[in-house]
């Protein structure tokens, strides 16, 4: 029998008492995201910064933020940081690492300016040097409103500053992409989204070869150089890898179709290749990022 999130004590209860799934906004799920997913990008980000000698002198700008991590390795660089997410459950956790004095637990100047909502949002009196966007291109909602955002953004940058785009590799170098298909084959794509559904909720695809090229020039950006990263994505236990990949957002549309369960059920089934004999879940992985110029 295929275990599930029920069967291992990892679903939490509804208000009914009854076992339910973390959905949209959930903290219980911005901490499975904070705690297991967020760091199998840790490659990406460390690569990125490296190659643009990110330090004292970089003025950074998230955008999808997070809970923050990317921005935490950005900081013990010397950098000064800056981030905004949609995700306030994220975001809390986000000020909880960096910003305390924002989440009420501290005092003193903030490491970091931090903001619910899109770049518009941002009140910074400089200008940045540095935008990021590493959430990975590859739901099928998320390219006109990513565009729009760095568009947004890039008014906030400096003439001719880099600007980072993330995304998936080419699929047959991605072995989570066959897990994440259960989601694609789930969800209807006629789908509707509300407000309290995430913006990756729309399904996920395979990446084509030039998607950060194609957002880039909808953005107005200037294409200056890419790169590959392996990103592993390895976990503790069966659990552990369905937790993490349930808090992407990325099965949020295939649980509103698809009995949770059955969610659940597939994704244990197509994560079991890659369990090893210890137990634990590893699927290698290459990500792509772009780098980008403001004009």
């Amino acid at each position: 029998m295929t275990p599930t999130l029920v069967q291992h004590g990892l679903q939490r209860s509804g208000p009914s008492g009854h076992p339910a799934p973390d959905g949209p906004g959930s903290g219980a799920r911005a901490r499975d995201w904070a705690e297991i997913q967020e760091r199998m990008l840790v490659p990406l980000y460390e690569a990125v910064y490296q190659r643009l000698d990110v330090g004292p002198h970089t003025r950074l700008l998230a955008l999808g933020c997070g809970s923050g991590l990317a921005l935490l390795m950005a900081t013990a660089r010397g950098a000064q940081v800056s981030g905004v997410d949609m995700d306030e459950p994220r975001l809390r956790l986000a000020r909880e690492r960096l910003a305390p004095e924002q989440a009420g637990g501290g005092s003193g100047e903030s490491a970091a300016c931090l903001a619910h909502g899109g770049p518009e949002c941002m009140d910074s009196p400089h200008r940045f040097n540095l935008v990021t966007a590493f959430h990975p291109v590859g739901c099928v909602s998320t390219v006109d409103g990513l565009a729009s955002s760095l568009q947004t953004a890039t008014a906030l940058a400096e003439r001719g500053s880099p600007v980072v785009l993330g995304g998936w590799g080419p699929v047959e170098r991605c072995a989570t992409a066959g897990v994440l298909r259960v989601a694609q084959r789930l969800a209807d794509p006629s789908l509707p989204l509300d407000r309290t559904t995430s913006p990756a909720a729309a399904g996920w695809r395979p990446s084509s070869r030039d998607d950060l090229e194609e957002l880039a020039e909808r953005a107005g950006l200037r294409p200056d150089g890419s790169g590959r990263v392996a990103c592993p994505f390895g976990y503790a236990d069966l659990p552990s890898a369905m937790r993490g990949l349930l808090s992407t957002g990325l099965f949020d549309a295939a649980m509103q179709v698809a009995d949770p369960a059955q969610v659940e059920k597939e994704l244990s089934e197509a994560l079991h290749p890659y369990q090893r004999a210890d137990g634990t879940v590893w699927m290698p992985n290459v990500f792509r990022y772009l780098i980008a110029r403001t004009r």
